[in-house]
């Protein structure tokens, strides 16, 4: 601080409804100071660097997009392709996590926990730099930049809990609305960005000698599983589920399993786990609690047939890509779909996937109906003990997969709902709810997959 003072820098602070926010003046600088303040870093990369990468374009990546390098093991050229795909798409986006972080209040992003995760992004984006100033040209270099992934992947393993005990803290000095405006930005944000790493970690590994037995291929591409059986995962779902209500209450709520159990689709599954997990928790909860734990929980499975779409057509609508290898004009895209090898066409549309998940556990009332798509971290009143904040946090250690949670918990800081619909929405599906009060809720998951892959 006094540093800063000798340069001509007086931080003031200013307390506004509760809200407190850093503001410098400058006596001998002209107005054209940055207004936010930051907490400091031990990462050295500078703002105007930060500032260039956040304000390239970012599209939305798609299934498609995953898949196009090829069905491993990849070649030297795929392989390089992917590395290079890969590093052309995450600097810009872990930039621009770091600019929404920033423009939170001073008092927020300082928070230890939220400022842990703002540390964390700096420190990813600093080792992806070097790589990003060149291109990967050999195996080796490939090989190096995969270990840099993987470290990323590692890094922020625990975005999501750590995030949830800061905003915990820090709810006298930021609205409900501002929180949850900014957490589905940022975890939307941070599903594309683990799964463009996590993709090419496993494009990688399925690459290397040895990775595939001779007597059969994977179905797997990457992380995308093109032969995803629905009603496997949530047979899986419901075992670990029962579990926790028997650890919980003493029961083992029933399920009914029907429709098209043997439907198959491309997709990624563990973000299916997730959200099936989320749901069969809230249904099984809701029955249980209401009494009605004899009454078997139904869920429907309905896959909806390929749409009578070309190959071209389906490309068309779902490739959203940066990459400038391929002339995506009529006849480019004409090309594309032709090409043999490492492309790899759509033989239809996107196949869609609905699932019905129905329980008899009373419904949802009126008045929290409207409030269920929010990251709920205001429910817990400021005279609560700290031992409840902790119970609540290890729940949703427990259901984001970060390990070191209280696993008997089912009950978290209400992020296990509207995190479930950011994975289902990704890929341009749906969660939607109908409660009939006083009876029971229905609840339909709608997943776009990415068609049949030859």
């Amino acid at each position: 601080m006094a540093d800063l003072l000798c340069r001509g820098w007086r931080p003031i602070l200013r307390v506004r409804s509760e809200r407190v926010r850093w503001y410098t003046s400058v006596a001998s600088f002209p107005p054209a100071v940055p207004t936010w303040s930051h907490p400091p870093s031990s990462t050295q990369i500078s703002d105007d660097e930060i500032n260039r990468l956040a304000t390239r374009p970012r599209r939305p990546v798609t299934l498609a997009d995953l898949v196009k390098h090829g069905r491993p093991p990849l070649s030297p050229d795929a392989l390089l392709s992917s590395a290079n795909y890969t590093l052309a798409l995450l600097p810009p986006r872990l930039a621009h996590r770091i600019q929404c972080l920033r423009n939170l209040p001073f008092i927020v992003v300082s928070n230890p926990h939220i400022s842990q995760i703002y540390n964390n992004y700096l420190h990813s984006i600093s080792t992806l730099l070097p790589y990003h100033k060149r291109h990967i040209t050999t195996l080796q270099e490939e090989e190096q930049f995969t270990e840099t992934m993987a470290d990323l992947v590692h890094t922020h393993n625990n975005t999501i809990p750590i995030l949830a005990r800061g905003f915990l803290e820090c709810r006298k000095y930021i609205t409900p609305s501002e929180v949850t405006k900014f957490l589905e930005q940022h975890l939307r944000a941070r599903i594309g960005t683990r799964l463009i790493a996590e993709q090419h970690i496993a494009l990688h590994m399925a690459s290397q000698p040895g990775s595939y037995e001779e007597k059969g291929v994977s179905p797997y591409i990457g992380v995308i599983d093109t032969a995803l059986r629905p009603a496997e995962i949530i047979r899986n779902c419901d075992a670990f589920v029962c579990e926790i209500c028997e650890l919980k209450y003493g029961v083992r709520p029933s399920l009914i399993l029907n429709g098209e159990v043997d439907a198959e689709f491309a997709h990624v599954p563990v973000h299916l786990e997730y959200i099936v997990t989320e749901l069969l928790k809230n249904a099984y909860r809701a029955t249980v609690e209401s009494g009605n734990e004899r009454k078997p929980v139904e869920i429907t499975i309905a896959a909806a047939p390929n749409a009578p779409h070309t190959k071209l057509e389906a490309l068309k609508n779902l490739l959203v890509s940066q990459d400038t290898s391929h002339d995506f004009s009529q006849e480019g895209l004409t090309e594309y779909c032709n090409t043999e090898g490492d492309a790899i066409p759509l033989n239809s549309a996107a196949q869609s996937i609905t699932i019905r998940i129905r329980d008899q556990g009373g419904g949802i009332a009126p008045d929290i109906l409207p409030n269920i798509w929010a990251f709920n971290f205001t429910t817990f009143s400021n005279n609560q003990t700290s031992n409840t904040d902790n119970d609540n946090i290890d729940a949703l250690n427990a259901i984001s997969g970060s390990g070191g949670g209280n696993s008997s918990s089912i009950a978290g800081l209400g992020y296990g709902l509207p995190l479930g619909r950011a994975y289902a929405e990704y890929f341009g599906g749906g969660i939607a709810v109908e409660s009939l009060y006083g009876f029971g809720t229905d609840v339909y998951l709608s997943l776009q997959g990415v068609g049949k892959i030859s």
